[in-house]
């Protein structure tokens, strides 16, 4: 098989959905709405957070162990932290009271903690006696420098602990997240090859290069920096809350209040801040499609003068995204500083409320010491979530355009009974064939046509005549509305797409080359096959005359698309290529166009080769290659208005005479 694939679309499987437009609407030039000067914006959709982030995480089901193994490491690393505080206020209680007791050691040895609190009663200092009671404190003992660096040293290998299962959860996590984005990039790309030919006519390219890379990398990157993250402050929450309790509950009540703030403050924000991350990777998305078109037709926009208009349009779409960047980045921004405030503010009030209950007696210096630790690390982990927020949103917004992409409609599967395609003798027919790319639009009405075995059909006719179109429905890129189309007398709606196409060959106007040598390009619709084979090919196309002129030959490296051939050479390279695919039917779409006249004329002779005994399709506007046609139809509007020989319908005086004379007159013209 050759070039099967239409210009407007990449090399896979086409479908029969329609398109709101015709086929050509992505790909329309610099003045129409698909080219540098305008383009085809996609429809947006409204967004929806909570849905695709669900979706998103729901994606991680098959890493259900890794995530697990996560969970349980982030719960040892977060016991071990917040351990910590805990013994650093038993260590702040050993300093204090070693400081308290070199307070008393003018008192007679062997004098009692109850006596002196008791003496201080006495005195009326009832406020100290309160404050030492709470005090484990040996009247004219100082520090306990044992007991101290003891404490310190399970503090420090704690922490070590924990840093240790952190790094793991880390190391971890972000497997689970390459492995998710992994299989997203393979869902998308198993998604192309399921989508119509007409998801390309009406998505640009750039758009959908966007959201095939931009929005896929902005979610890994989105997961990798708060998945771990996001896991590790909600277990700290809980575990600080825990200790928080149990070292007293009036002040854990009221560190609880930041919770419903933090919630208020985030929700108000990120309501207003998703939207702009929707907006931004939209315009990201349009920008990107308005580059490679301007890029891809950039010869052309030189050559008409005008880059100053791609320019201000490039310009304008570069201000909107400007703005809805800025407008993300800075609202989303704010929930970071509004979540310090909040913070602050319930840090300042556990201070006063701890110093009152240290002073009443009811709590030691060093469980205060350990709450408002305690405190700074259960408000970190809810600053941290406001964030990312911003992080969250931005791949979420990524994620859901990915997911348009996967829920878009995919072509008719094959029948599951489709019939096995045997030997192939040729004969296509056309029944009672309607088909329009817009229900409002009809282009193809009661279309009936048969080719026999090895004959030769050239279709002509003015554009838009429906002459593509036609071959559309015979490679099955769309299926009829209604009648049928048939191969061998088997619906071709019965048959597996691939095997229908590997029964086909197809040389396009527009050329396509791979980044790869000019025998792999030639062999690809036939990679098995052989050395001689590839250079018969070669030969018949008259390849073979210009290769030997390149600096390595047939292993000459193709670069961006060819650029190091000119434009005939690639039309040659297609049409060797249609040569050693060996089709049962032959399409040919202006397969000539490109070459100049004397290699017209050689390549017409090896055309003739070609065709013997297949049958082929040839769609031309050079009436003077089709002249040793067996049937010609003349195409207007969608419908078949002529049909017959060259000779036939030029004495017939019909629409094809006035084709051709005016071909022919045109020549005249140049000629005077």
């Amino acid at each position: 098989m050759s070039d099967k694939t239409p210009a407007s679309a990449p090399a896979g499987p086409a479908a029969d959905a329609r398109p709101a437009g015709p086929p050509a609407g992505a790909r329309r030039g610099p003045m129409g709405g698909g080219g540098p000067m305008g383009m085809a914006l996609p429809g947006e959709k409204a967004s929806s957070f909570g849905p695709s982030a669900r979706r998103l995480l729901g994606r991680l089901r098959g890493e259900r162990l890794a995530v697990v193994l996560v969970a349980v490491l982030g719960a040892a690393s977060v016991a071990f932290t917040v351990i910590g505080p805990k013994l650093l206020g038993d260590a702040t209680n050993i300093v204090f009271a070693g400081f308290i007791g070199r307070q008393f050691t003018h008192l007679p040895a062997g004098t009692t903690k109850a006596e002196v609190i008791a003496g201080l009663e006495k005195q009326g200092n009832t406020q100290m006696a309160d404050l030492l009671r709470h005090i484990d404190f040996t009247p004219g003992q100082g520090i306990d420098f044992t007991s101290l660096a003891h404490l310190l040293m399970w503090v420090l290998l704690l922490y070590v602990i924990a840093a240790f299962f952190g790094w793991a959860q880390g190391w971890i996590m972000n497997g689970v997240v390459a492995r998710t984005t992994f299989a997203l990039r393979q869902d998308v790309e198993a998604k192309i090859h399921r989508l119509p030919l007409s998801y390309f006519d009406r998505m640009p390219r750039g758009e959908l290069l966007s959201r095939v890379t931009n929005d896929i990398d902005n979610v890994q990157q989105s997961l990798q920096q708060t998945m771990s993250q996001l896991l590790q402050s909600l277990l700290t929450v809980i575990g600080v809350l825990a200790f928080m309790f149990w070292t007293s509950w009036l002040l854990a009540i009221i560190a609880l209040v930041t919770i419903p703030l933090t919630i208020v403050v985030t929700q108000q924000i990120a309501k207003r801040s998703q939207k702009q991350f929707v907006a931004q990777w939209r315009h990201m998305g349009e920008l990107n499609a308005q580059i490679e078109e301007a890029f891809s037709g950039h010869a052309l926009v030189k050559v008409f003068g005008r880059h100053r208009e791609v320019e201000a349009r490039f310009a304008a779409k570069n201000d909107e995204l400007f703005g809805a960047s800025f407008g993300a980045q800075f609202v989303s921004g704010i929930i970071m500083p509004a979540m310090m405030f909040v913070g602050n503010l319930i840090y300042v009030v556990i201070a006063v409320v701890g110093g009152l209950l240290i002073t009443s007696g009811s709590l030691s210096l060093g469980s205060v010491q350990a709450f408002i630790q305690y405190s700074r690390q259960f408000t970190q982990p809810l600053t941290q979530l406001g964030s990312m927020a911003n992080l969250l949103q931005s791949g979420v917004a990524s994620a859901e355009r990915v997911f348009e992409l996967l829920d878009a409609d995919e072509q008719t599967p094959d029948d599951m009974d489709a019939e096995p395609l045997r030997e192939v003798t040729g004969r296509f027919a056309f029944e009672d064939v309607a088909f329009a790319y817009s229900p409002d639009k009809p282009l193809i009405t009661k279309l009936n046509l048969v080719a026999e075995p090895g004959q030769t059909v050239a279709i002509v006719g003015p554009t838009g005549a429906g002459k593509t179109t036609l071959v559309n429905l015979m490679m099955r890129f769309y299926d009829p509305d209604s009648g049928r189309i048939t191969l061998d007398g088997v619906d071709t709606r019965h048959l597996r797409r691939q095997e229908l196409r590997d029964a086909m060959g197809m040389v396009l106007q527009d050329t396509w080359l791979f980044a790869g040598t000019i025998r792999d390009n030639i062999a690809y619709g036939r990679t098995d096959a052989a050395e001689d084979e590839i250079l018969a090919a070669a030969r018949a196309a008259y390849v073979d005359r210009f290769v030997h002129s390149l600096p390595d030959g047939y292993d000459t490296v193709l670069e961006d698309e060819g650029a190091n051939v000119s434009a005939g050479e690639k039309q040659l390279l297609t049409i060797a290529r249609a040569f050693l695919s060996r089709p049962s039917v032959l399409i040919l779409d202006e397969a000539t166009s490109s070459v100049d006249t004397r290699t017209e004329v050689l390549v017409q002779q090896a055309m003739s080769a070609l065709r013997a005994g297949r049958t082929s399709f040839v769609i031309a506007h050079r009436l003077s290659t089709i002249r040793d046609a067996d049937l010609i139809l003349v195409m207007e509007h969608g419908d078949i208005v002529e049909q017959g020989t060259h000779s036939s319908l030029l004495e017939a005086g019909g629409a094809y005479a006035r084709l051709y004379q005016a071909q022919f007159a045109g020549a005249a013209i140049d000629e005077v």
